[in-house]
This record gives C-alpha cells, sequence and structure tokens, in this order.
C-alpha cells in the first residue's frame, strides 16, 4: 500500500512553470516546490520532467540539485529519479562510503529485491557510472566483507518455493559445527547464505534454530559483539533481508534511524522515498503498533526545515 497523496488529474505544463517560477529569482520558494513534487506519482513526476525540459531546454533534475542543499536536495533528488535509477544511485553512494562501504543499503537492494528486480539495477548502473556494481564493489571493500558483498550482488538467486528438508538438515549442522568452532567467516556460511534460495534458506534456519535453541543471527551477534567484526554484521543483515518480511525490515531500520541519538537521515530518506509508492503504508502502521508513536510524528520530530516538510508531504496522512 502506497501512502502518496496526490491529484488524479494535473497539468505538467502548469507544473513545470510552477517549478520554473519557485526557481527562478535570487532565492528559491521551496514550499512551492514541495507542494508540487511532494504530491506527485513516479508517472506524474516523469511526464514533468520530460515536459520541463522540452518547455525550458534544461535538464529538472540537475536545476533541483543546483537550487536546493542538504539532506532536502538528497532527498528531492532521488525522488524525482525513475526507481531503477535511484537505486543504482542508492547503490553507488552506499559502495563509496569511507571507511568501508555502506553494506546495509547494498544488501537491501540485493536480498530484498527479486532477482530481476536487482537485475534491473546493476543495468542501470552500468549505464549511469560505466563500470559494473561487482567491479566498484571490489574496489572498494576488502577482505571477507568484500567476498560476502561481490557474493550477493554477482548471484542471480533461485526464486523457487521447493524444499529439500534433509539439505536444510545438512547444512544447518555445517553451520552450527563452524559456529561452535568460532568460525564466523567459514566460507561454507558465506556459501550457504549468498546461494540458496530464500525459501530454502529459511528452512535450514529454522532448522538451525530449532536443533540449537538460538537463531544463528543470535550466535553471529555473540561473536560480532566480541569482534567487532562488519563482516559479521553484514551477514546478519544479510539474514535479516531474507528471512524477515519486506515491511518488518524497513520499520526497523526507520525506527532505529530515528529513535537513536542522532538522527541518520541517510536511512530516513531512504526508507520513505524507496517505499513510498509501495508498502509504506504498511510500514507506516508497523511502526505505531510497535511504539505507539505514528511515524508522522516521528519524523516530525526528528527532522526539520524544508526537509522534514517533504518528508511529511511523501508520508501522505498522518496516520
Amino acid at each position: 500500500m502506497a501512502a502518496l497523496i496526490c491529484p488524479e488529474d494535473h497539468s505538467p505544463v502548469a507544473d513545470a512553470e510552477a517549478i520554473r517560477k519557485a526557481c527562478k529569482g535570487w532565492g528559491t520558494d521551496e514550499k512551492a516546490l514541495i507542494s508540487i513534487l511532494g504530491h506527485r506519482n513516479a508517472t506524474q513526476r516523469k511526464i514533468i520532467r520530460k515536459t520541463y525540459e522540452e518547455m525550458y531546454n534544461e535538464h529538472l533534475v540537475k536545476r533541483l540539485e543546483s537550487e536546493l542543499s542538504g539532506h532536502f536536495e538528497k532527498a528531492v533528488y532521488r525522488w524525482m529519479l525513475d526507481e531503477e535509477e535511484r537505486d543504482a544511485v542508492i547503490l553507488n553512494v552506499a559502495i563509496k562510503e569511507k571507511p568501508i562501504p555502506d553494506y546495509t543499503s547494498i544488501i537491501e537492494l540485493s536480498c530484498i529485491y527479486s532477482p530481476q528486480q536487482f537485475l534491473g539495477v546493476k543495468r542501470a548502473y552500468q549505464a549511469r557510472y560505466k563500470h559494473s556494481v561487482e567491479e566498484d564493489l571490489a574496489q572498494h571493500s576488502t577482505g571477507e566483507l568484500r567476498k560476502l558483498l561481490v557474493f550477493l550482488v554477482g548471484i542471480y538467486r533461485y526464486a523457487g518455493d521447493e524444499i529439500d528438508a534433509r539439505l536444510a538438515k545438512s547444512e544447518s549442522d555445517i553451520m552450527c559445527n563452524a559456529i561452535k568452532s568460532k568460525e564466523f567467516n567459514h566460507e561454507e556460511i558465506v556459501r550457504i547464505i549468498t546461494t540458496r534460495s530464500k525459501t530454502q534458506l529459511r528452512a535450514t534456519l529454522n532448522r538451525y534454530k530449532d536443533d540449537n535453541g538460538s537463531s544463528l543471527t543470535k550466535h553471529l551477534r555473540d561473536g560480532e559483539a566480541k569482534a567487532a567484526n562488519a563482516f559479521l554484521g553484514a551477514l546478519r543483515t544479510t539474514i535479516r533481508c531474507i528471512i524477515n518480511d519486506p515491511q518488518q525490515y524497513y520499520e526497523k531500520v526507520i525506527r532505529r534511524a530515528l529513535m537513536k541519538s542522532g538522527t541518520d537521515e541517510e536511512s530516513v530518506t531512504r526508507v520513505i522515498v524507496s517505499r513510498a509508492e509501495k508498502d509504506l503504508e504498511v510500514i507506516k502502521e508497523l511502526f505505531y503498533k510497535r511504539n505507539s508513536v505514528t511515524l508522522h510524528h516521528a519524523v516530525s520530530k526528528h527532522t526539520s526545515g524544508d526537509y522534514n516538510s517533504f518528508l511529511l508531504a511523501i508520508l501522505g496522512n498522518q496516520n
């Protein structure tokens, strides 16, 4: 369920003219931009971009980049891109993050999206950056983390529903033995997590929990606490993205981004902008059930200025 509220009938010419007016002169009329762009769906935004560029011989997204700044500019910029382009940008920003890649964003896209969806993102990435995702990721990461992430973005994971119970048992035992030996980075753990279908992997992880009285993520978290290892954090994130419902996963991401000391605007923007026309309404409901406060209220409290106003527009009603 989408959260976005937008008019069924709109004039792309009138919108283009209003955007042009908001960007002319000494100062930018941010409120005018939010009133338009914050209430247009993907199809409408695409038509507006095309109409604006035909009317003024100017690239709209680049004009908005030059007019806006900070977290507001990042949110508007990503909002105005087509979905696959937006995800390609998110990937590129995550890969270039220092001192290590932002593995959370990379894993979200590679594990939550269907294989076909993620393939579309990878094609958009190559078209935009003239490199493959694997090439850039290998360049900007090292060691065990690099191996895990390159495997994840490179695999075309089987999406069928078949379960092999014997395989689930045998691979659960393999992972159990590796964990008992403190070999958290064992190549067999990486192989199983990165290559098995989601359905098969859920069966294996359920068997692991049944046989050991605790989940694999719990055992990895214990290892991560002792080693402060980004690889283990990435492995746990991979498992969560595979076994959890996407809406539950994203609710947790935005809850942590808003509630921790110092708002994580990158994560807030990523969730709201990327899920607004998919399932943000469900995420809002889950957020309220978990926190007894609306997502609208939490965003109002923990963000500010034009960035705040734009996010609230995308969030739609206050329920």
